[in-house]
C-alpha cells in the first residue's frame, strides 16, 4: 500500500498524486516534490489515501520535504527573476521584430530552466532569440507556443458575468464547447454574447447543456396534454333532475 496526497503546483491547475515519502501531511501545506529533471514546489490539496503500489503508473515521484523559509525565500527570487525576464525578452522580441506575443515567463524552482510561454499565429523562428536569453540568464531556455485559451488561464481577467474567469480559478481543463451546445440552449448566436475574453466560445456554455440536452423533446410549458391528474379537492357533482311521475 502506498500514501499518497494530491499537489497543485498553479492556481486552476491539474492536481498530481504524489508519494508522500513518510511525512504526515495536511491540506493547505506546501512541500517540495520531485519533478522531471529537479524539484518543484507545489500545495498539498488532498488528505492522505491509500493506493495499491502496483497501481501507480508511471511510478510516482516523492514529497521531498515540507517547504522551509529557505524554499520560500527562493520561490520569491525566482517570481522577481521571472518579472525580469518577462521585461527583457519582450524587449528582443520587438528589436528582433518576431511575430510573437509572449505571455509568461516560469522559472523552475531550482532555477536550472526559464519556460517562456508566448502565443503566434504563425510559425517563428527563434532560435537567435534564445541564444539571447541564454546568454543573459544563464541558464536552460524552453519557448512554449500556447493557444489563445491558454492564455487566458494564465493572465486571468473579468467576464462578462462581472466574476474571475472560470478558466483561472478553478477550471483545471478546457472542455470542448461546441455552437450547438449555444443552440440546444436557445441562446441568441451573436459572437460578442457567447464568446469569451479569449475570443472562443464561453466554457460555461457546456455547464447546463446536459440538462438542456435531457429536456429536448419534451413539450414546452404551457404546451403539453394533461394527464388528468387527479384533485385532492374534487368538485362537488352536479344536482341531477328528478324524473317526473
Amino acid at each position: 500500500m502506498l500514501n499518497v496526497v494530491g499537489i497543485r503546483f498553479k492556481r486552476a491547475c491539474k492536481v498530481y498524486d504524489f508519494d508522500v515519502n513518510g511525512l504526515d501531511l495536511k491540506p493547505g501545506e506546501t512541500v517540495v516534490v520531485e519533478v522531471e529533471k529537479g524539484l518543484g514546489m507545489g500545495t498539498v490539496v488532498s488528505a492522505p489515501k491509500g493506493i495499491d503500489a502496483a497501481a501507480a503508473r508511471p511510478p510516482l515521484k516523492k514529497i521531498v520535504r515540507r517547504a522551509d523559509s529557505l524554499d520560500l525565500e527562493r520561490q520569491s527570487f525566482n517570481a522577481e527573476r521571472e518579472g525580469e525576464a518577462l521585461r527583457i525578452c519582450r524587449e528582443k522580441i520587438e528589436e528582433r521584430k518576431l511575430p510573437m506575443k509572449l505571455v509568461r515567463v516560469e522559472y523552475l524552482f531550482d532555477s536550472s530552466k526559464a519556460i517562456f510561454y508566448f502565443t503566434s499565429e504563425t510559425r517563428v523562428d527563434f532560435r537567435e532569440l534564445v541564444k539571447d536569453l541564454a546568454a543573459g540568464f544563464h541558464t536552460r531556455i524552453e519557448m512554449r507556443q500556447i493557444g489563445v485559451r491558454d492564455e487566458s488561464k494564465m493572465v486571468g481577467g473579468i467576464g462578462s458575468c462581472g466574476r474571475e474567469l472560470c478558466c483561472s480559478t478553478f477550471l483545471p481543463d478546457f472542455a470542448p464547447v461546441t455552437i450547438k451546445m449555444a443552440k440546444d440552449q436557445n441562446l441568441a448566436l451573436n459572437p460578442a454574447k457567447i464568446s469569451g475574453i479569449c475570443g472562443r466560445l464561453m466554457c460555461c456554455l457546456g455547464y447546463e447543456h446536459g440538462m438542456y440536452k435531457s429536456a429536448k423533446g419534451k413539450p414546452e410549458n404551457g404546451k403539453g396534454e394533461c394527464g388528468g391528474c387527479p384533485s385532492s379537492n374534487p368538485a362537488p357533482a352536479a344536482p341531477q333532475e328528478e324524473k317526473g311521475a
